[in-house]
């Protein structure tokens, strides 16, 4: 290994040791991460392992939600091709694994997927999870680049790809100045299946074999289009519309994956849109939903009542305020269906956007601001459909949102658009699932 390597070696571990024993005594004082926190220094519970059955023994890991809906596409088309395989998906963050067990543990009888906690990259750790799952083969999704890890399954024997794969030009001025590691890391690598090709453009850019890179599609298409069955959107669509208590065709807004500087112009957009639609509801869904007592201090300071969107659970709890903020985990593309128009978030704000085909995908007209940097395939997707609206502020935003509101019939026609953009890109997730069978075969 390199000195680049043995750098980074050195101070994952000191920052490992430095970190671990207070993070140890809070969690013992409160109680938060006590069943999460073995795993993630690599120990995972006999009765646990003794679940993972099959072969080969694939480990995918996705950091959280987004993540998961592709880790989810790809599993299935695992599933189709290696019936008998076993699967273990990891992800970091506790939503993301919550979701991850709904979605694949909670409701079959034999589970698609063992769900974990993923260890953190300190070099002893990587080694004990390695050493104890001992997959056949190790796949990062997206952007998971942990040397670590790469380098541990290396010496393991343990083939590796990062499959998903997406660059983005953000994130490649980071890796450009570590460029020594990451190009010593990524020649561990076995396969580079990526989303397009600016995404092979910039892996290769940071040390990828380019005979090893292939481009493949984002495997998030496969899993969204499970909504385009027209039964079972009919399905969800009632569902959303009795929860929320929507009648007739009143308006909905729905403000999607918001960020902290986000939800005080929405919030500004929203009260212009009721001066021309009064009987709008608007639902506002923030990105980390640790956030919603913030949100929901942030909406009485504007005169408005709100709802969490848990309240509507509870006996005898019918929405009645005009706001509801959602605190709930893997619901928002569902609640999609009942968007009259969409915000994407985390674009007026400079920190790189948010999936917008999850609204795509149900013939919603789409609104995003300039900063879509980390979803530049779906952005470029939708612009070349015509089936997004960008917006470059949110006075922009209400007189757009006014306009499509005034027009329903403009806005039905740009969500066809962007229902159809997403419904041609179908197939990914098996393009992906092929090369980790080819790396098993």
């Amino acid at each position: 290994m390199n000195i680049a390597y043995t750098a980074y070696k050195f101070l994952s571990t000191s920052l490992f040791l430095l970190l671990f024993p207070p993070f140890w005594f809070y969690s013992r004082i409160t109680g938060r991460y006590s069943q999460s926190i073995s795993q993630r220094i690599g120990l995972y519970p006999d009765r646990l392992v003794r679940t993972i059955s099959g072969s080969p023994r694939i480990w995918i890991h996705a950091v959280s939600v987004g993540e998961v809906i592709s880790a989810i596409a790809i599993i299935e088309s695992l599933k189709a091709l290696m019936p008998d395989c076993a699967v273990i998906l990891s992800t970091t963050t506790e939503h993301g694994l919550a979701f991850a067990k709904n979605k694949l543990s909670a409701h079959e009888r034999r589970p698609m997927a063992t769900c974990i906690y993923a260890p953190v990259d300190f070099i002893l750790s990587a080694r004990k999870a390695l050493s104890i799952l001992k997959p056949d083969v190790l796949v990062c999704l997206e952007t998971e680049i942990w040397p670590n890890w790469l380098v541990e399954a290396h010496r393991l024997g343990i083939k590796t790809a990062l499959v998903n794969g997406r660059i983005s030009v953000r994130t490649i001025k980071g890796y450009l100045k570590i460029r020594p590691l990451m190009k010593t890391t990524l020649n561990l690598v076995d396969a580079f299946s990526m989303i397009n090709k600016a995404d092979a453009h910039r892996i290769e850019m940071i040390g990828a074999p380019g005979e090893r890179i292939e481009i493949n599609g984002n495997a998030k298409y496969d899993l969204l289009l499970n909504q385009t069955d027209a039964k079972i959107k009919a399905k969800i669509k009632a569902k959303m519309v009795s929860i929320y208590n929507i009648k007739g065709d009143k308006p909905v807004f729905v403000a999607g994956s918001t960020r902290r500087s986000e939800e005080k112009i929405i919030l500004d957009v929203y009260g212009r849109i009721i001066k021309s639609f009064p009987e709008t509801l608007l639902i506002l869904a923030p990105r980390h939903v640790e956030r919603v007592h913030y949100i929901k201090k942030l909406v009485k300071e504007q005169g408005f009542a709100c709802h969490l969107r848990s309240d509507l659970d509870k006996q005898n709890c019918l929405r009645t305020a005009p706001i509801v903020i959602v605190d709930t985990i893997g619901e928002l593309m569902n609640t999609y269906s009942i968007a009259s128009i969409v915000f994407c978030g985390g674009s007026l704000a400079p920190l790189g956007g948010q999936n917008m085909l999850e609204a795509a995908v149900w013939g919603k007209p789409v609104f995003y601001g300039p900063s879509m940097e980390d979803f530049l395939d779906a952005k470029d997707l939708l612009d070349k459909t015509g089936g997004g609206i960008q917006v470059k502020d949110g006075q922009e935003l209400t007189e757009k949102a006014i306009y499509y509101l005034a027009n329903p019939h403009k806005a039905i026609a740009v969500g066809k658009l962007a229902a159809q953009a997403v419904i041609s890109h179908k197939g990914a997730a098996g393009k992906h699932a092929d090369v980790i069978y080819r790396l098993l075969n």
